[in-house]
């Protein structure tokens, strides 16, 4: 009988598995660990923790026996890898080009990678027996109030609290302990099995779904009772009730036991998902994203596997996790770039979800007030079906748009003082504002660029402050202290009192971020020396709110309606519901137009469509004044006149033409090294390996548009592909090759399939 091998795929960056004996000790229960299960193995001079993806005999392995290798031990009593997750994984491996092992590797969290226990011992606190009221009043002061909390809470929700849910509740360890220590609660632990969740049910009731949000609940009931695939892209305007529309789905598929996995583009969106999806249903609640710790992503990793997480809110990774019971796949402002990884496995996550979709046969939702290009064209050839919500819910209106040319007339303000303030911000616009924060409305001014200035220039000689790591200028943040920093590298250094080369002290900072903005409306609007009436300045941006918690202390605020005004980039731009916004203030559309990205028009159009629909969502009318030096663009015109569909299909006839996405398929090569002239030798030498064939454009060696980031050099190769399938035949049979040449020895090769821009 031929002896039974074990393939496992390990965390290299090489395109293969590797076979090794399993010897007796490492049997669980007399039997060979499962396929799935972790294993500890040599590697070279290394311990490496792999996944067993198949038992093979012995003749079939391309090792002689002789030098096979013993596995150190197995990590796992049963498979941790289901089937289909394995199946995932393969896939995305094939699809992306990755190494299996890696993509594994991409897919689990940190500890579980490390080889640690994935059972994790959770604590659990509870009153003791006999203990109530009486008995408190004896034991706690009167003024003790955060002891008085947490002895609510736990009274409030029997039989205990675990340790994650103490954290939501925002009580701390020393609330605990003082109750500990005056013999009212006691702590258990258990072993981190996770017992059947509770039936879901509905904490309010639901809205009445229009006309035509009830045919598109419709489409997606019919697709789950039937256990069918279907993708759907829900093609609304802002505030059409699309979040209702997702309600009404999620409710149905928690009816029928399962599971729903809700994607958003960005963290600061998961606390106001949650709320709002709490607010409406009583069930377990799982939020995933990047800004967690290991533990929290190993136990949100067990309890979307176990099952006992019913809802899933998460960032693009969530749509690699371990399913019980998946019903439904809901992806919120599907347009968003957000969702393309850039590094590692550089995959999509409305393509996974997707893939997911059709495999589990479960509908998969697409929600977006601006379709990307690629889920337009999928949708015109019926891949994806479309429904459209062209009406805001309730008797909302939509925000009146219109352009305003800034190159008419003055950008400064003459203050009660009599003395005068620059400013970006046209006095169209600055009346407009006015009038809103006097009626006691909210205003929120858009502008793409942290910082305070983007250039900082000598006046005397020209000299710049540049990056001495990438091809870039340094941004100029004067608050909280003054700095140079570039937003590429990392790269920080104080701002120089004149210039290192002609030591003149005229410096000019250039250009306007949204701390200067901030500035500049504070003098006009905030300053109670210049203005007889002042109202808050929030800036919101990822400098404001990198603490944690920021954001949510900031949204609460802008929820109590006061008037204020709201500085902030595309961080505010989507998803968010502000009430009392009536007016959107974007102070320079023209910088995407202008841009040579391809994409560019088409995510400048998006933030600007996004960004407005943040006005008049409630009972009040809304507002859009588009700042521009090009009020006669064709395309910003179409875009204002006619809508982000009338704009988009001029965009499709554009890419059409010029054969780009998503009328092509497109894979980017990329070289990276600190010696610019290795990273080009080994482009050129890659572009001479490939075949020259009718349905392949191959762009030739080309730098990339960054060529020198953090010290490194990057160079680049395009291929355009008519149709899908040449594009990955090419790369299946010659990536591997490429990556053996010479020239790439010691160069960082990276292929990124579907490119966001190049």
């Amino acid at each position: 009988m031929p002896t039974t091998l074990l393939r496992i795929a390990l965390p290299t960056p090489l395109y293969r598995s590797f076979d090794y004996l399993c010897p007796s000790d490492c049997l669980v229960d007399h039997q060979l660990p499962q396929v799935g299960c972790r294993v500890r193995v040599p590697f070279g001079r290394q311990e490496l923790v792999g996944i067993i993806i198949a038992h093979i005999a012995s003749s079939d392995s391309d090792v002689p026996f002789d030098k096979l290798k013993p596995i150190y031990e197995c990590l796992d009593d049963t498979a941790i890898i289901s089937d289909e997750l394995l199946h995932l994984a393969n896939w995305l491996s094939a699809y992306y080009h990755y190494p299996l092992g890696e993509t594994l590797s991409v897919m689990l969290p940190s500890p579980i990678n490390q080889g640690k226990p994935t059972a994790k011992t959770c604590t659990f606190w509870q009153l003791i027996d006999g203990i109530d009221d009486i008995t408190a009043q004896q034991k706690l002061p009167k003024n003790a109030k955060k002891q008085w909390q947490t002895f609510h809470a736990l009274k409030d929700n029997p039989p205990s609290l675990s340790d994650a849910q103490i954290k939501e509740l925002g009580i701390n360890k020393a609330q605990l302990t003082a109750l500990q220590d005056k013999g009212l609660i006691h702590a258990r632990t258990d072993d981190g099995q996770l017992k059947n969740p509770k039936k879901p049910t509905l904490q309010s009731t639901p809205l009445t779904l229009n006309d035509e949000q009830q045919t598109v609940f419709l489409g997606i009931k019919t697709a789950m009772d039937e256990r069918q695939y279907r993708g759907i892209l829900l093609n609304g305007i802002t505030g059409s009730g699309k979040t209702e529309v997702y309600l009404h789905a999620m409710w149905h598929a928690l009816a029928l036991g399962k599971q729903v996995l809700v994607l958003v583009p960005e963290i600061g969106l998961t606390p106001q998902t949650k709320a709002r999806f709490s607010s409406r249903f009583n069930a377990n609640i799982c939020v995933l994203h990047s800004g967690m710790n290991d533990g929290e992503r190993l136990q949100g990793w067990q309890d979307c596997r176990s099952g006992f997480a019913q809802i899933i809110i998460g960032t693009r990774s969530s749509v690699l996790y371990p399913f019980d019971n998946l019903g439904l796949i809901i992806i919120d402002e599907s347009h968003d770039s957000s969702y393309k990884q850039q590094d590692h496995l550089r995959y999509h996550a409305c393509d996974v979800a997707l893939w997911r979709g059709y495999q589990a046969g479960i509908p998969v939702l697409l929600g977006t007030a601006t379709p990307s290009l690629e889920q337009l064209k999928l949708a015109q050839d019926g891949k994806l079906s479309e429904y459209k919500l062209i009406k805001r819910a309730g008797n909302a209106k939509s925000a009146t748009m219109q352009l305003i040319d800034i190159k008419q007339g003055t950008r400064s303000v003459i203050q009660a003082n009599g003395q005068e303030q620059n400013t970006l911000l046209c006095k169209s616009s600055i009346w407009h504002i006015k009038n809103r924060l006097a009626n006691g409305e909210q205003v929120l001014i858009f502008l793409n660029r942290r910082g305070y200035a983007p250039i900082l220039m000598c006046d005397g000689c020209g000299w710049q402050a540049d990056c001495p790591n990438c091809d870039a200028h340094l941004t100029l943040h004067k608050y909280p202290t003054n700095q140079l920093k570039c937003h590429h590298c990392g790269f920080c250094t104080h701002t120089p009192s004149t210039c290192p080369e002609c030591n003149s002290q005229n410096l000019l900072d250039l250009g306007l971020g949204t701390s200067k903005l901030g500035e500049q409306l504070h003098a006009i609007f905030g300053n109670p020396q210049t203005t007889p009436q002042t109202y808050p300045i929030w800036q919101i941006d990822k400098d404001t709110m990198r603490k944690k918690g920021a954001w949510e202390a900031m949204y609460d605020r802008i929820l109590t309606g006061e008037p204020a005004i709201l500085v902030g980039t595309q961080m505010i731009a989507k998803g968010h519901h502000f009430p009392n916004v009536t007016l959107v203030v974007v102070v320079d559309a023209d910088l995407g137009f202008l841009s040579p990205d391809f994409r560019s028009p088409e995510h400048t159009a998006q933030r600007i469509i996004q960004v407005a629909g943040r006005a008049g969502r409630a009972d009040k009318t809304g507002d859009v004044l588009i700042q521009t030096r090009q009020p006669d663009n064709p395309l910003l015109i179409t875009l204002i006149k006619h809508g982000y569909l009338a704009f988009a299909q001029i965009l499709l006839k554009e890419r059409q033409l010029l054969g780009l996405p998503p009328f092509t398929h497109a894979a980017l090569i990329r070289a990276e090294s600190p010696h610019q002239e290795r990273t080009r030798t080994a482009i050129s030498d890659i572009t001479k390996r490939l075949p020259n064939l009718p349905n392949l454009a191959k762009s030739g060696m080309i730098d990339a548009p960054m060529n020198k980031k953090n010290n490194r050099y990057h160079s680049q190769l395009l291929l355009l592909a008519k149709d899908r399938k040449t594009l990955h035949t090419v790369l299946s049979e010659h990536w591997q090759d490429m990556l053996a040449l010479p020239s790439t020895k010691g160069i960082k090769l990276s292929l990124d399939i579907d490119p966001m821009g190049w």
